[in-house]
């Protein structure tokens, strides 16, 4: 997962250099800890009540076929509000439409690739980092204010307590603590 600082010093990269787009992908990818292919087939109407992005989510995930809820900060309200702006997306649309491919949206290839990008800008061993590190991140973070294994098991979806374990790269019995 990203370090707190390594968050913030991506975070003002993309400001700074008024990457609108990736400042919302970027953002809500933290936020939502979902897997990049729930991340970039998001609609606009997932996360927004009218023409407001929502201060909560409830994203039905792929790979389990169940719903995960998730919060959406203030500061990523702000970047992916911007983003359908500068945009001009509608209800309907795909959050993260694609710009290379006949694809409706972002493929989680070049989600990938994007992530790759920012990584190598901030100086970050590349090969450490991916998609995943977007979804581990706050997670992890979570984790380790709260030591409230349930609570991320529930806030990433999982079935199984040990399934948090493995991903969270925790020990068993530090777990059971």
């Amino acid at each position: 997962p990203f370090k707190v600082k390594e968050i913030w010093a991506l975070r003002v990269r993309l400001q700074m250099e008024n990457r609108v787009r990736e400042l919302a992908l970027f953002n809500l990818g933290i936020d939502s800890k979902l897997r990049g292919c729930d991340l970039v087939s998001l609609k606009v109407r997932d996360i927004c009540h009218g023409d407001q992005v929502a201060s909560r989510a409830i994203v039905m995930q792929h790979k389990t076929q169940r719903p995960v809820q998730f919060e959406i900060t203030q500061l990523t309200r702000e970047a992916v509000q911007a983003w359908i702006t500068n945009a001009d997306l509608k209800t309907s649309d795909f959050l993260f439409t694609s710009r290379v491919s006949d694809s409706p949206h972002l493929s989680t290839r070049q989600y990938a690739r994007i992530v790759h990008r920012w990584v190598e800008e901030a100086g970050l061993e590349s090969g450490s980092y991916g998609t995943h590190t977007m979804r581990r991140t706050k997670a992890s973070l979570i984790y380790r204010r709260t030591r409230n294994l349930r609570a991320v098991q529930l806030l990433l979806g999982h079935t199984k307590l040990e399934s948090t374990v493995r991903y969270l790269g925790i020990e068993v019995d530090d777990a059971l603590e």
